[in-house]
């Protein structure tokens, strides 16, 4: 039990899919501020989901038949085929946030590629894809919403020419990063 807590906190800020492996960045530059925690539900529901189908068609379907090669083939159109029914089950679910339009952040988030590519390879087990899987949506949430106050506070402010835009929100990305270094102390094993 504590293993999939530990992997549960590791995978959302001690290996973060944003902040320490590049995956998912797209969806983070890209996020309009009235849909930020719309953004992240629906990446948290769409990794969940994937993680855990991914998982048991690779090691109930594609390791039996030993069509291990092929999983990109099988991961990429589960992940595109579940973000239509998701966005609108979450929209039946919450009307008032705003889902319209994020099918193609959801379309373009490398992480959940990347998770389900992580699970098939790790293959530590059903619980364990799981706990990464909702530790990986919400250490992507965490980061969305932090990144998303972060252009709040540098669009008003009196930022040097040659920052502005882009430059400064990459540079507070690498602090965050650094920030979520400190977190690696945590957990010893």
């Amino acid at each position: 039990m504590t293993e999939l807590v530990l992997t549960l906190f590791s995978a959302a800020l001690l290996n973060n899919f944003v902040l320490h492996w590049p995956l998912g960045v797209d969806p983070l530059l890209a996020a309009d501020r009235r849909q930020v925690h719309a953004l992240g539900l629906a990446t948290l529901c769409l990794m969940l989901m994937v993680g855990v189908l991914g998982y048991a068609i690779w090691h109930w379907l594609l390791v039996p038949l030993q069509l291990q090669a092929l999983r990109l083939f099988v991961f990429l159109p589960l992940s595109v085929l579940l973000i239509a029914p998701l966005l609108k089950l979450l929209a039946h679910w919450l009307p008032t946030w705003r889902f319209d339009g994020l099918w193609p952040l959801l379309l373009g988030n490398a992480g959940v590629l990347g998770l389900t590519l992580i699970n098939a390879q790790a293959d530590r087990g059903l619980l364990h894809a799981t706990a990464l899987s909702l530790g990986a949506g919400l250490g992507f949430w965490l980061v969305l919403g932090l990144f998303c106050d972060l252009r709040e506070r540098t669009t008003d402010n009196d930022v040097p020419l040659p920052f502005r835009g882009l430059p400064i929100l990459l540079i507070g990305a690498g602090l965050m990063g650094v920030a979520f270094l400190g977190f690696s102390g945590l957990i010893k094993t």
